[in-house]
């Protein structure tokens, strides 16, 4: 309703300026009524205003209140396109500060409201925004509702994101996909919004595929393992063996991030929404364009680009590969890895040795550029031949030695000396040292030698035997102790044994390992090489001869006494009192004599 006409002519301008009653309310009703139509405000009240103005520091609202209410901008930073005539929830803080100036914290609003707030968009799935403030370990922080919640980085988007810090200070939708009501922790996802949209797209692209179909991708993740191709709402995977028809490394040589391939598609599930794409295919294969000529026999040049211990991969040409076998780099037979010939990058010639096309695999080898040392070793190491070796290995059995590269041989442990007992190898030489050697036996089919040490020398058995006679005695030092007996050195690299028991010294004790004594030559053997000796039994043959020496002069003793009785009872009967007389000096002389045999013959039993 419009207002009635004023007649301006007929106002007392007067009685207005004096406050002479104009008006027919009182002033103190005019502001009772004023009152009355302003807002009730209560301090601790949260309640809603309405966005008035707004400058680059403050944002002035409007709660109905005779005065209206600024806040720092700083509390709306969640929402950077807050205009003027938007509603937003406030906290009275106070009526009236010292500038009469009303107080209010938008801030403080959302905090008392929040958590109902957060609980109520999970329960309704709900599309709410937030601000991202900063980064932290394994995502980012989120301002909700004034509540700072979490946002792991897999939920951030459907693609892996690679620089985390441009979201920093940026307003996005979320929804909140768990809550711990415990500890008040909220989650909150991007990534969900955009996975409904996709999942359309998924099924849509997926119901469209063929086998063998082109595709325009983009490279969306690089993995040691393969790459994954954006197809437009679905990820497909070339994996590394499908990249290129050469050997790859790793998948950054051939591709790189937000690259544009076309892929064509190997293999799909559609169930698991996998896809598998291939990249090479789209290329003729290069073991169909390789030389018809060539052949097994020829010779070829490549680069290594793969090291095993059991050999070595030989590009000849992009995507044309060959093994070199370790067995085919040497002629020699030992166990050694293919690292020791060469190295990833090396230029190399080799021998194709078989070539299967259909197959696509071919074998090579390097020591067929060389003469095979084997070919004519009879003429070379002929039987009884001297050479000088190198030590290559150790068995119990014997020494494995080299005599050239490719030319091995073995020494067996009773090759080694005519005199020393050997247990093993290692006792005689060491690997790596040189030998003198002699052929014995050559198996050309084994590419084995049969070598002998000490056959470099005659056999000096045959000069111990007379040296070493049975029952001679030889100086000799106890070497070696063992569980039966001891190995006795007789000097000039010759051993012998004693056992325990003839180990026994004539004061009672045992040699010791170091002791140098005096042994008898018990037994010898020139066919097996043995030598049983004693020292036990160089004094117990002598007391043995003293024994008999005693047993000898008694015996002569008792001999001479029986003859003279013999003569006394032939002559009885011519008795006189003279003969009487003598006899009895003879019966005094035997009885004396009988009296210091007895404590011989005593000491004789008692031994």
């Amino acid at each position: 309703m419009a207002a009635a006409p004023v007649n301006l002519d007929s106002f007392d301008w007067d009685a207005y300026e004096h406050d002479l009653g104009v008006y027919n309310d009182s002033k103190e009703n005019i502001e009772a009524k004023y009152d009355q139509t302003l807002s009730k405000v209560q301090v601790g009240e949260v309640v809603e205003g309405t966005v008035i103005g707004l400058n680059k520091r403050e944002v002035v609202v409007n709660i109905g209140y005779k005065s209206e209410g600024i806040i720092p901008i700083g509390e709306f930073r969640y929402n950077p396109e807050l205009a003027v005539g938007e509603k937003v929830e406030v906290y009275v803080e106070s009526a009236e500060d010292k500038k009469g100036q009303l107080l209010l914290s938008h801030k403080k609003a959302r905090q008392l409201r929040s958590w109902d707030r957060v609980n109520e968009a999970l329960e309704k799935d709900e599309v709410i925004k937030g601000y991202i403030k900063c980064r932290t370990k394994g995502g980012m922080i989120v301002d909700v509702f004034g509540i700072e919640a979490f946002l792991p980085g897999s939920q951030i988007d459907v693609k892996p994101i690679r620089d985390y810090d441009i979201y920093v200070d940026k307003t996005m939708e979320f929804k909140v996909v768990k809550i711990n009501q415990e500890f008040r922790n909220v989650v909150v996802s991007h990534k969900a919004l955009i996975e409904a949209e996709l999942e359309a797209q998924k099924k849509e692209i997926m119901s469209k595929l063929e086998k063998g179909q082109i595709l325009e991708g983009t490279v969306k993740n690089i993995t040691s393992y393969g790459v994954f191709i954006d197809l437009g709402g679905v990820d497909g995977l070339i994996h590394i063996t499908d990249l290129s028809w050469g050997r790859v490394n790793h998948p950054e040589e051939i591709v790189h991030l937000d690259e544009k391939l076309n892929v064509v598609i190997l293999d799909f599930d559609d169930a698991k929404k996998r896809i598998a794409l291939g990249l090479k295919q789209l290329s003729p294969h290069p073991w169909d364009a390789l030389d018809t000529e060539l052949k097994v026999g020829d010779k070829v040049k490549g680069k290594v680009v793969v090291m095993a211990d059991y050999g070595a991969f030989i590009e000849i040409a992009p995507g044309v590969e060959g093994l070199i076998h370790v067995s085919e780099m040497s002629w020699s037979q030992h166990l050694r890895s293919a690292q020791e010939f060469m190295k990833v990058g090396d230029e190399v010639e080799a021998v194709i040795l078989t070539l299967d096309r259909e197959e696509r695999k071919m074998s090579l080898g390097i020591k067929q550029l060389t003469p095979d040392p084997w070919a004519d070793i009879e003429k070379k190491y002929a039987v009884g031949s001297r050479h000088t070796a190198k030590v290559r290995n150790f068995t119990n059995f014997g020494v494995f030695v080299e005599i050239e590269e490719g030319i091995d041989g073995l020494i067996h442990i009773s090759d080694l000396s005519w005199t020393k007992k050997i247990k093993h190898p290692a006792e005689f030489t060491q690997i790596g040292a040189e030998i003198e050697v002699v052929v014995l036996e050559i198996d050309k089919d084994n590419r084995r030698l049969s070598l002998g040490h000490k056959q470099l020398e005659d056999n000096p058995w045959n000069a111990f035997e007379a040296q070493f006679a049975v029952d001679s005695i030889h100086r000799g030092t106890v070497s070696e102790l063992t569980e039966k007996g001891a190995i006795i050195s007789l000097g000039d690299n010759v051993e012998g044994f004693a056992g325990s028991r003839q180990l026994v010294k004539e004061d009672g004790t045992t040699a010791k390992e170091g002791e140098t004594l005096d042994f008898k030559v018990l037994e010898f053997s020139k066919a097996t090489k043995r030598i049983l000796l004693s020292h036990t039994r160089i004094f117990e043959e002598v007391k043995k001869q003293e024994a008999q020496a005693e047993k000898n002069e008694r015996r002569k003793a008792d001999d001479a006494a029986k003859e003279s009785v013999k003569k006394i009872n032939a002559s009885v009967e011519k008795t006189t009192l003279g003969d009487i007389s003598s006899l009895a000096e003879l019966k005094a002389r035997m009885e004396e004599s009988a009296a210091e045999a007895k404590p011989k013959k005593e000491a004789e039993k008692a031994e």
